[in-house]
């Protein structure tokens, strides 16, 4: 691979990064917060390209000249560069879809208790996210949920027992890392239920806990008074946990 290849590989890269960054395909990777770090990386790359261009151009002029005098010499590429080309067919080819109930049932609830419980919405139901109503249920004893409905909106998880579980997957830094929050539900649920199929469910808190079988975190119940079917959202993981 000559050194004009190689810029090409960079732009191509930073082209890549910079179009995952302004679209919502780098959700599929990391957390939200990165896109900033994604974009200057993008354009970073793009610079290096442009400037791997121009010092060429000015390295093949000199060589032309240096070959006029009988001084000139090739010095080949290093063809291990080509590997440059995997993580770019894969960002392009391979948009991996976000985990779902196989890695959930797999994986150790990730609930934290949190430092602090901020005022429930005054909407009724209460939007909440898988993570707030599992905290506030598991950690917070249903205190602040009491006499209220909620709405939540995860994707379904069926244990080996067929047991339904709200998930939705929380993540530090990017999807190699994320793990599960889990709400068992009990009530009214739909007469079929489909593993990964993303419903909004609204209900009411129950006092009911369980404990996963994998880490024996707490999974707490939410009683189900309706549910619907849903699109996966633009953003299938919860960042909630970090904030």
């Amino acid at each position: 691979m000559n050194r004009q290849a190689q810029a090409a590989v960079l732009f191509l890269l930073g082209a890549a990064l910079l179009h995952a960054g302004s679209t919502g395909l780098y959700l599929r990777y990391v957390k939200g917060g990165l896109r900033p770090l994604l974009l200057a990386s993008g354009v970073v790359l793009v610079l290096a390209a442009v400037a791997t261009v121009w010092y060429e151009r000015r390295r093949a002029r000199a060589a032309a000249e240096e070959q006029g005098h009988g001084h000139g010499h090739e010095h080949p590429e290093p063809r291990i560069s080509w590997l440059l080309l995997l993580p770019l067919l894969a960002l392009i080819l391979v948009a991996p879809p976000a985990l779902g109930s196989y890695s959930a049932l797999r994986s150790g609830t990730a609930l934290q208790k949190p430092y602090a419980y901020g005022a429930l919405p005054t909407a009724d139901p209460a939007p909440l996210s898988v993570i707030d109503y599992a905290s506030r249920a598991a950690y917070g004893h249903g205190r602040s949920l009491h006499g209220r409905t909620v709405r939540v909106t995860g994707f379904l998880a069926l244990d080996h027992s067929g047991a339904p579980y709200l998930v939705r997957m929380a993540l530090n830094c990017c999807a190699a890392d994320a793990q599960p929050v889990k709400i068992a539900l009990t009530g009214t649920l739909p007469p079929v239920l489909r593993p990964d199929a993303w419903l909004e469910v609204t209900g009411t808190y129950s006092p009911r806990l369980a404990r996963d079988p994998v880490n024996n975190g707490p999974v707490p119940y939410l009683r189900v008074t309706a549910a619907r079917p849903v699109p996966v959202p633009h953003d299938p993981y919860d960042e909630t946990w970090n904030n």
